[in-house]
């Protein structure tokens, strides 16, 4: 799988190609993470948070996903951040899917432990490829990883590593406390995350410093919805 820098003749289509690339990027995601679920060995932070306001409230999961995502995405906003188009997708799309699978039963809950290392592995591995994709469309990262870069630009003072382990740390602990299931899923999650995503990237041949992120406004005056 190599990286290729081709674009379409026409702005239109070029875009068109683009948000194809992101949405699949977010269905490959939303699977994987669907996976790691169904995995039932323990959650990744994000996802504890979720499940666990799902078992306060009775909603599907992925309703919360999305719901959290936006929530997220607006504190983005008011921190001032640079919203994408792909921030706004990633909140609404990845739930929306993982939904869809939950009412197909696409994957059944695994009971054993080697069953659920198999099934967290091949979700890992979906979620980076998915972020691939979703990356290499241009049109920025999801809310959460805006949420850590505003952190950081308020609080210059404080490592990134301690930012990203403050959210990723509180998420997990909320959804812990809310029933949430822990266990050594969330290990492998938190570790092979990153493993997975340079084994893609690698892959791939991909460089995430070349991808300009575009904005909405920019994307807009790109395709000349803004004068």
């Amino acid at each position: 799988m190599e990286h290729k820098s081709y674009y379409p003749k026409t702005r239109l289509t070029e875009y068109a190609v683009k948000a194809m690339e992101l949405v699949f990027g977010l269905f490959l995601f939303a699977a994987g993470a669907y996976l790691m679920v169904q995995a039932n060995i323990g959650l990744s932070s994000w996802w504890a948070l979720d499940i666990g306001l799902a078992n306060l409230t009775g909603i599907d999961y992925g309703t919360v996903h999305n719901v959290v995502a936006l929530a997220v995405l607006l504190l983005d906003i008011l921190l001032k951040e640079k919203i994408g188009w792909g921030m706004v997708a990633d909140a609404l799309l990845i739930g929306t899917f993982v939904v869809i699978f939950n009412q197909f039963q696409a994957v059944p809950l695994f009971q054993t432990l080697p069953e659920g290392v198999a099934c967290i592995i091949a979700g890992l591995l979906l979620c980076g490829v998915g972020l691939y994709y979703y990356m290499d469309a241009g049109f920025g990262c999801g809310p959460r990883d805006a949420l850590m870069v505003a952190l950081c630009r308020r609080f210059p003072q404080v490592p990134v590593g301690v930012i990203r382990v403050f959210l990723e740390g509180a998420a997990l602990l909320t959804g812990w406390a809310l029933g949430a299931k822990i266990g050594i899923g969330t290990v492998i999650a938190t570790v092979g995350i990153g493993i997975s995503i340079q084994f893609v990237f690698s892959m791939a041949k991909f460089d995430v410093t070349r991808v300009h992120n575009e904005n909405i406004m920019e994307t807009c005056r790109a395709l000349k919805w803004l004068s």
